[in-house]
C-alpha cells in the first residue's frame, strides 16, 4: 500500500486549538530564551567566573530533575490545561522577581553577591516549574490533534519552539546592547502574559488516568515502559550524554567576551546559532521526512555534533565559531525530530505525562547539568581544553553506542 502523505504545517495550523497552542508556546518560549540569554551574560558580567554560569544550570537542574517523575504522575492524573496555566503564572512571578533584582533603587541597597545568589534562587524556582510545565506542554499535543497527525504536529511544534528560542536570544542581545536589563525583563514579562492568554483559550482536557494507583507505583510504571522500549531508551540516553558532554551554551559568554571579543549582539547570535541550525534542519525534514534508517542517521548526526563542538572550541575566528555552532544545531535538529517522534508515536495516551517527564529528565535537565559540567570543567581544565574534551567525549559515546546498542543502530519507524 502507498504511504499516506503527512499533513502539511498549513493543514495542521488550520486546527484552531493547535494554532492557539503554538502561538502561546511561541511567546512563552521567547520569554524563556530572553531570560536564559540575559542571566548568562549578567552573571558573567558580575563574577567573571565561568563556574558561576555553571551554577545557574545546576540551580535549575536540581529541582527539574528531582521532581520530573512526580510531575509526570501528577500530569497524567490532572487536566493538562490547568497545569499549564498554573505553571505559566508561577513563571510570571519569577520574572517579576528578576525585574526586582535589576530595579535601580533595589540594586543600590543590596550587595552584588546577594544579587548573584538571589538570581540562583529564582532560577531554582523556574526549575521546579519546569518539572511540571515541560511534560505537560509535550503531553497535551496528543489531546489537541488526531493521532494520525501527531508526527507532523511534533515537527511543527519543534520548529516553532526553536524559532521562538532563536528570536528570544536575538531579542535579548539587542535589548541588552541598546536598552537596559529592566526593559529586557519587562519585554519577557509581556511575552509570558500573552502566552498565558492563548493557553487560557485551550479547552479543558480529559484526565487520562482515573485509577487510585499509588504515586510510586505510577512512577515505576512509567519508568518500566521507557526501560522496556529499547529504541526510546537508547535515543534518550544518547542525547543525554551528547548534551551533557558536548553542550557549550554555558561557555558562550566566556567565548564572546574573552576569546572572540564580540559585544552583546555578537554573543546573542552565537547563543542562537545552534537553534538557527536546528530550525533549518527541522524545516527541511518537514518537507522531506526521514523514511528509513532513522537509528543509524541519529548516530551519524550525534557524531557530527561532537566534531562541530571540537571545531568551535579551537576556533578564534567569530564567523567560523558561528558556523560550527550552526552546523552542530543542524545535526542536533535531526536528533530532536527522531527522538520526539519516537516519544509521541510509541507512548500510550494514559502514560504521556510520565514518559514526557522521563524525556524531560534525560533531555531538558541534561542542558542544565551540562551547563554545570561546562563551568566546572572550564575551571578545572581552562575554557578551550574543556570544550574540546566535551566534543571528544561525545564522539566516544557514539562509538560505544554503535557497538553496544545494535537495536538503536537498526531502528526504523
Amino acid at each position: 500500500m502507498p504511504e499516506e502523505p503527512r499533513p502539511s504545517a498549513l493543514e495542521l495550523l488550520r486546527i484552531q486549538e493547535y494554532r492557539n497552542f503554538i502561538i502561546a508556546r511561541f511567546f512563552y518560549v521567547m520569554a524563556q530564551g530572553i531570560v536564559t540569554t540575559v542571566i548568562g551574560w549578567r552573571i558573567y558580567e558580575i563574577t567573571h567566573n565561568p563556574l558561576a554560569i555553571g551554577l545557574v544550570g545546576l540551580s535549575e537542574f536540581i529541582p527539574a530533575f528531582s521532581l520530573a517523575l512526580y510531575g509526570g504522575h501528577v500530569i497524567d492524573k490532572s487536566d493538562k490545561r490547568s497545569i499549564i496555566l498554573r505553571t505559566t503564572i508561577c513563571y510570571l512571578l519569577c520574572l517579576i522577581g528578576l525585574l526586582a533584582l535589576v530595579f535601580g533603587p533595589f540594586m543600590r541597597i543590596i550587595q552584588i553577591h546577594w544579587i548573584q545568589w538571589l538570581t540562583y534562587a529564582i532560577i531554582f524556582c523556574t526549575g521546579v516549574i519546569r518539572a511540571f510545565a515541560s511534560p505537560a506542554l509535550t503531553a497535551v499535543i496528543a489531546q489537541i490533534v488526531p493521532k494520525e497527525k501527531l508526527p507532523g504536529a511534533v515537527t511543527v511544534n519543534t520548529s516553532a519552539f526553536l524559532f521562538a528560542t532563536v528570536t528570544g536570544h536575538a531579542t535579548a542581545g539587542f535589548l541588552i546592547a541598546h536598552t537596559s536589563y529592566l526593559v529586557t525583563f519587562t519585554v519577557a514579562t509581556v511575552y509570558v502574559i500573552i502566552g498565558w492568554l492563548y493557553f487560557f483559550s485551550l479547552a479543558p482536557k480529559q484526565i487520562m488516568v482515573t485509577d487510585e494507583k499509588k504515586t510510586w507505583e505510577s512512577i515505576k510504571e512509567g519508568l518500566r515502559f521507557v526501560v522496556h522500549t529499547k529504541e526510546l531508551l537508547g535515543a534518550l540516553a544518547l542525547d543525554l550524554f551528547a548534551v551533557l558532554f558536548g553542550g557549550v551554551r554555558a561557555l558562550i559568554p566566556v567565548y564572546a567576551k574573552d576569546i572572540l571579543e564580540v559585544g552583546p549582539i555578537g554573543y546573542a547570535w552565537l547563543n542562537a546559532a545552534e537553534d538557527v541550525g536546528s530550525i533549518i534542519m527541522i524545516l527541511s525534514l518537514t518537507l522531506r521526512p526521514l523514511k528509513h534508517k532513522q537509528g543509524r542517521t541519529l548516530l551519524y548526526a550525534v557524531a557530527g555534533f561532537g566534531a562541530c563542538i571540537i571545531i568551535f572550541g579551537l576556533s578564534r575566528i567569530y564567523i567560523l565559531s558561528f558556523f560550527a555552532l550552526l552546523c552542530s544545531g543542524m545535526l542536533d535538529g535531526i536528533s530532536v525530530v527522531i527522538r520526539g517522534t519516537i516519544v509521541q508515536v510509541k507512548t500510550p495516551d494514559a502514560m504521556r505525562g510520565r514518559v514526557s517527564a522521563v524525556n524531560s529528565m534525560f533531555i531538558g535537565s541534561s542542558n542544565e547539568l551540562g551547563m554545570f559540567e561546562s563551568g566546572f570543567m572550564a575551571k578545572l581544565l581552562r575554557v578551550v581544553p574543556s570544550v574540546v574534551f566535551g566534543g571528544c567525549m561525545t564522539l566516544g559515546v557514539v562509538i560505544s553506542t554503535w557497538f553496544k546498542a545494535p537495536s538503536l543502530r537498526k531502528m526504523e519507524y
